[in-house]
């Protein structure tokens, strides 16, 4: 009998364990809203909605509070953290600084086959942009800049940002349900698509420094009219 090499098909992505869907899930009602800023997050309930034990809930708790979206307060226990302007400028200047950087040097250095799988992605992203539910389209925005930072080489830089991507992708929901940006999302996305795909380093790094600027300055007015509004209430 004559033996050969078997072809195995890839495996594109990993099977999702059942910590991970459930983890997935609340990310998704934490970003989306459907969890509020300061709400409890109990654990009973939790357990008979998702039809999981408390071991995979505290998991999923102690994992969200690693990404910063939720937090453990004495005596209430776990809530949805709140978020203010300070935490935003933050993050929005290392968004400025890695995405920019990674920008510029992709724009300088790419394969061939690169500039289809950039397109790709952005047109990926466009047919998302009627997502009421922001969750397409957030991973659709992950996968664009996924391709840019690897592309690069700034896979440490990746690392941070994927650290960072629960409250970066918490603003993104909240900055594009805004109606009062200067300029939509997918134009400023198209524009750093088009500076990489030239070769042109400044004007790649230029329209990250935009498209951030944009976002960040909608996230503050936002944020700040809500902290406000809670000074304000009865």
């Amino acid at each position: 009998m004559k033996s050969g090499k078997v072809a195995l098909e890839k495996i594109d992505r990993a099977p999702q364990t059942l910590r991970d869907i459930v983890q997935e899930r609340m990310r998704s009602a934490i970003i989306e809203g459907h969890f509020a800023p300061g709400d409890r997050l109990v654990e009973r309930p939790l357990c008979d909605q998702l039809g999981v034990s408390r071991t995979v809930i505290r998991e999923t708790i102690r994992f969200l509070e690693a990404e910063g979206l939720v937090e453990i307060v004495p005596n209430r226990g776990p809530i949805v953290a709140t978020f203010d302007w300070d935490q935003a400028r933050q993050i929005y200047d290392i968004r400025r600084q890695l995405e920019g950087s990674a920008a510029a040097a992709c724009a300088e250095s790419h394969d061939a086959g690169f500039a289809d799988r950039l397109s790709a992605a952005l047109r990926a992203l466009a047919a998302t942009m009627d997502d009421t539910t922001w969750t397409e389209l957030l991973q659709a925005s992950t996968r664009f800049y996924e391709l840019i930072f690897n592309e690069a080489g700034h896979t440490v830089a990746w690392e941070i940002v994927q650290r960072l991507n629960g409250r970066i992708s918490r603003l993104r929901a909240l900055t594009l349900s805004a109606k009062d940006r200067d300029r939509p999302g997918i134009d400023h996305m198209t524009a750093i698509h088009d500076a990489i795909l030239s070769h042109d380093a400044n004007a790649a790094r230029a329209a990250v420094d935009c498209h951030v600027d944009d976002a960040s300055n909608t996230a503050r007015r936002v944020l700040c009219a809500e902290a406000q509004a809670e000074k304000t209430a009865p």
